[in-house]
């Protein structure tokens, strides 16, 4: 029997995705789910068991027990489709997706058993009612929660503060009780935690709804589609803008601290080559969202080829470290004050 033709590019970004005919048997994702159902044995979690398909992105619908997987992640080409139009990839090795699964898995336990109608779920996380902010400014390290995914994500609401403290408490190997020894309120959380899951190891769940959201066998929009929408921008700019950009690429290739014959680059393919590290690791640390921080590059980028900006190849780890500093700062005032302006 011959293997089917695969797609060339074209027809893979016009092809309606339910037509791609994804699945999560026989792909990567097959034995991490049966790792994750293994740790969940492990964890004393037995009759309880989500139900695992592939959608639009990673979530819950409140009330299941479904946990949806971005469909992006089941190919390699997907993958790689995605990272070009987005950048950034919520669950880009094996261990992230994992991180991923404990944190949906928290949702899961929370809607099964209705953990948030208990009054001491409800004193430790706050109601279940609270307004769902998209937009939420992180308070970084805050010792009043745990840290997992990116962006101090347990500050954004009550639902995702359990499911975070979950998924630190369900990691293999991790001493959460020596690690947030010292933080009394994170700690009170998983002690919860630990202490409900003991309870509830043996007890049927009182949900067990399988209603799928935007699975992919029924999304009839193709990744072009998917795609589509506009740039993000990434807001109103410091006055000063092109002053910094100089101070970093001018003071960094005076010709007395680096040799003229050295070659020298456009400051603007530097600033491209570091976007999707500093998407992930900027959003890791201050909570500046990936989309915001590309657009933001994007800008920067643009800005230093109109200065004809560049560097000395052999001073490029310094230029690199100076620009992070810059974009890690900006990004800070963001997320503190709603602007890049101060």
């Amino acid at each position: 029997m011959s293997m089917p033709a695969p797609f060339h590019e074209a027809n893979l970004r016009t092809t309606p995705i339910r037509d791609l005919n994804l699945t999560i048997q026989g792909t990567r994702l097959e034995p991490l789910v049966r790792q994750f159902e293994d740790e969940l044995e492990q964890k004393g979690i037995r009759r309880l068991r989500p139900r695992f398909h592939l959608s639009t992105e990673w979530g819950v619908p409140f009330g299941t027990v479904v946990i949806g997987i971005p469909f992006y992640l089941a190919r390699p080409d997907l993958l790689a489709v995605h990272a070009e139009r987005v950048g950034h990839i919520e669950g880009a090795g094996n261990e992230d997706i994992l991180r991923y699964l404990r944190h949906e898995m928290g949702h899961v336990v929370n809607y099964a058993y209705k953990l948030y109608e208990d009054e001491e779920w409800v004193k430790l996380f706050g109601s279940l009612t609270q307004p769902y902010l998209e937009d939420y400014r992180p308070e970084p390290f805050s010792r009043r929660y745990v840290l997992h995914l990116p962006g101090f994500y347990a500050q954004k609401h009550p639902d995702e503060d359990w499911s975070e403290t979950f998924a630190v408490w369900m990691t293999p190997a991790r001493d959460w009780r020596m690690q947030y020894s010292d933080w009394p309120e994170a700690l009170a959380k998983l002690n919860y935690c630990d202490r409900k899951l003991s309870e509830l190891g043996d007890c049927e769940p009182l949900v067990s709804a399988v209603e799928l959201d935007e699975d992919v066998s029924e999304l009839t929009i193709s990744l072009d589609q998917y795609y589509a929408g506009p740039v993000p921008e990434p807001g109103d700019f410091p006055i000063g803008l092109e002053g910094s950009l100089r101070a970093i690429f001018e003071d960094l290739g005076h010709a007395e601290e680096s040799d003229p014959a050295v070659p020298r680059h456009s400051a603007s393919s530097l600033i491209q080559r570091l976007e999707r590290n500093l998407m992930a690791d900027v959003f890791r640390w201050t909570g500046h969202f990936p989309e915001r921080t590309r657009a933001l590059l994007r800008r920067l980028a643009q800005c230093a080829d109109d200065l004809k900006q560049v560097y000395p190849e052999d001073r490029e780890l310094e230029t690199a470290l100076a620009l992070t500093t810059f974009v890690t700062s900006l990004a800070t005032n963001y997320v503190h004050r709603g602007s890049y302006v101060l």
